[in-house]
């Protein structure tokens, strides 16, 4: 199992514990909590620092890989890929601090990980974004997601129900 995936760019490598202040300040940013449906407003240093905890576990079942986005040396994002069963597509999460948007980074990191994904065998993927949050969509669109559906899902940073586009990749 790999330890980095690297592009022009930066590397995409495994989260470490140490990681969780630097995470937690990031999230604790609305930009992202808000636009992000499983972020809770406020996170602490410690559910940070649980959260990567399970990662190796879920990466041994083959049912996680959630990765760091690293550029100069410096972390600013996270992209990974989810799923409950092993007969599930993987589910491409992801978010980026703001300092970085607009960069096609998220669309470079993103990319990456499906094309490792796929060298490993994967062929569906699904993903979604809040429906105001179209900057998203657009990264999604460039990675040949296509819309699946339209529904409302709670979004734990807002606290309540927003809309959001659910979308699928084959291939």
């Amino acid at each position: 199992m790999c330890a980095a995936i690297t592009t022009d760019r930066f590397a995409l490598r495994r989260l470490r514990v140490d990681d969780a202040p630097t995470i937690t300040n990031l999230v604790n940013d609305p930009k992202i909590y808000r636009m992000v449906a499983r972020i809770p407003p406020h996170q602490t240093v410690a559910q940070s620092a649980e959260w990567i905890s399970k990662h190796p576990a879920r990466r041994d079942r083959n049912a996680a890989h959630i990765f760091a986005i690293e550029q100069d040396g410096e972390l600013i994002g996270i992209v990974g890929a989810e799923r409950d069963e092993l007969q599930l597509p993987f589910e491409i999460g992801y978010w980026l601090a703001p300092a970085s948007w607009g960069k096609g980074i998220m669309t470079e990191a993103a990319g990456a990980l499906i094309q490792w994904l796929r060298d490993r065998g994967e062929r569906g993927f699904v993903s979604g974004y809040l429906a105001d949050n179209p900057a998203s969509g657009r990264v999604l669109e460039k990675l040949q997601f296509m819309k699946a559906d339209r529904r409302p899902i709670f979004c734990m940073g807002r606290g309540e129900r927003v809309d959001h586009f659910d979308m699928a990749r084959v291939g």
